[in-house]
């Protein structure tokens, strides 16, 4: 079927899947960060030990969040054409690195020990690109109409 807008090609019924799964990611990795700041003004080793699970549970799902994106950024070759879609794909490869090497340097050693300066401040730089490929992920929907349904592709659906 033709359609006037770029499609997303990971999708069951119609419904593109990689947007449903991307608030996981987001809420461990806000989490992560907000219990990392809870521990450095507690010192319970309980917030610590919560951050290592949000920032495995967020690495997790962000493997699901990119398969499922670069299925769509591959799929259809005017979703590539756009560069937010470019600075979108970017961003979050930089988002899971930098979160990556957060989760070794906490299981490198003592948990808590790693939180301060250099986990929070991992944590605190991933939630800001968070926000930034989250912009970038809504204009390629809103104005690249990235997975959008075409009028025609409705009434043909009904």
């Amino acid at each position: 079927m033709n359609t006037h807008n770029p499609r997303s090609t990971a999708k069951v019924a119609g419904h593109p899947l990689h947007p449903m799964v991307i608030p996981f990611p987001i809420a461990f990795f806000v989490s992560t960060l907000v219990t990392d700041l809870i521990y450095l003004n507690t010192h319970r080793p309980g917030f610590a030990e919560a951050s290592m699970w949000l920032l495995g549970a967020g690495l997790a799902s962000a493997l699901l969040a990119a398969v499922l994106g670069l299925t769509d950024f591959l799929g259809d070759r005017r979703v590539r054409r756009l560069r937010q879609a470019w600075l979108h794909m970017v961003g979050n490869v930089i988002l899971v690195a930098l979160q990556a090497v957060n989760f070794y340097l906490r299981s490198a050693g003592d948990i808590r020990d790693a939180i301060a300066p250099s986990g929070v401040t991992l944590s605190a730089i991933a939630v800001a690109l968070l926000l930034f490929n989250g912009w970038m992920g809504w204009e390629m929907v809103y104005r690249g109409h990235v997975g959008v349904v075409d009028e025609t592709e409705t009434a043909s659906i009904r």
